[in-house]
């Protein structure tokens, strides 16, 4: 029995998005908390808390994209073609928000709040996008004789703009517990008094898209309360309660770790959402992950670069992790 290429490449495309909003996910989030946070010392902190780590968070978004384009050709023309505005939106605000991050710790204090404004836009524009595309991939993609047939605002619905909204809280909830987690005294104090309400909106949104999806999806519909995906789907919202109920817990009780851990959780158990509801499809609606897929020759070439690369770059994740573990204080970094 040979291997299933492209259940394998599937997995690594699904690990590397996972990594990205994972580790880039929290460092938006510092960048939208940014806006409300008004003593200079304090947005220092803040952005000390990633300073180290924040530029090879991008790396698993590159990894992702790589992989897509030649491991499932027709899913990454389709994609790009239907999802070309948005997608270029982020990546500009990308650019733009890394160019601020960098600028503003170099600028003069009177150019200072303009780099603040753009690193704030740009994370928010970034995120919002980001939420965006993910809407609109469970909307689907209309293809015919393997070429996209929509148009392109065919992403421009309420739900795609819904879903953006929602990947904003959640990305300020995750940049919340990570500053929970690395600051201390003031600060942490009033990400405390964030976080709270920053989660109650999110398990809304939660609510409001897990309502919506199967009234406006009836294929999703399908998915989900036909078995066996419905025994894989019943734990989910249990698992959301429970770490819900976690976070909620550890910010009465001043813990620095747990909210982080169980907001991570939340994302990854939203993810695993949406992986059912898409799933075998990488073209939603009806273009599986075997339809789609390179030559066995091209994803087995790339297979061995793969396992060669992706060690490294989690290595280097931990070590620089690992390295800048501890907590940031006011002019003096990590101790």
């Amino acid at each position: 029995m040979g291997i299933d290429l492209p259940l394998m490449w599937f997995i690594i495309i699904v690990f590397a998005t996972l990594m990205y909003i994972v580790m880039d996910g929290f460092d938006l989030g510092i960048g939208m908390l940014l806006a409300l946070i008004k003593d200079p010392e304090e947005r220092d902190m803040m952005v000390n808390t990633v300073a180290p780590v924040w530029d090879g968070n991008e790396t698993w978004m590159v990894l992702g994209g790589a992989a897509l384009f030649g491991a499932f050709p027709l899913a990454y023309a389709v994609i790009i073609d239907a999802l070309t505005i948005p997608l270029t939106l982020m990546l500009v605000a990308l650019i733009f928000r890394g160019v601020a991050f960098e600028f503003r710790s170099q600028a003069t204090l009177s150019h200072r709040p303009f780099w603040n404004k753009s690193f704030i836009l740009g994370s928010l524009i970034s995120t919002f996008c980001q939420g965006v595309v993910v809407g609109a991939f469970i909307n689907g993609f209309p293809v015919v004789d393997r070429t996209f047939a929509g148009s392109a605002f065919d992403w421009l619905t309420p739900f795609s703009l819904f879903c953006g909204v929602g990947l904003v809280v959640a990305y300020s909830l995750l940049g919340c517990t990570w500053l929970i987690m690395k600051t201390e005294r003031r600060l942490q104090q009033h990400m405390y008094q964030i976080a709270k309400p920053l989660l109650l909106t999110l398990l809304l949104i939660i609510v409001i898209i897990s309502i919506w999806t199967p009234l406006s999806y009836p294929a999703i519909a399908q998915r989900w309360f036909s078995l066996p995906n419905l025994i894989y789907f019943l734990p989910v919202p249990i698992l959301v309660l429970l770490s819900a109920g976690i976070i909620l817990r550890g910010i009465k009780r001043g813990s620095h770790y747990s909210p982080f851990v169980m907001t991570l959780m939340l994302v990854f158990l939203g993810f695993s959402g949406l992986g059912i509801s898409i799933w075998p499809n990488i073209i939603p609606p009806n273009i599986d992950i075997w339809a789609a897929s390179a030559p066995p020759q091209s994803q087995g070439f790339m297979l061995v670069g793969a396992l060669l690369i992706i060690p490294v770059i989690l290595t280097y994740t931990a070590w620089s992790y690992y390295v800048f573990r501890g907590k940031v204080t006011p002019g003096q970094g990590y101790h």
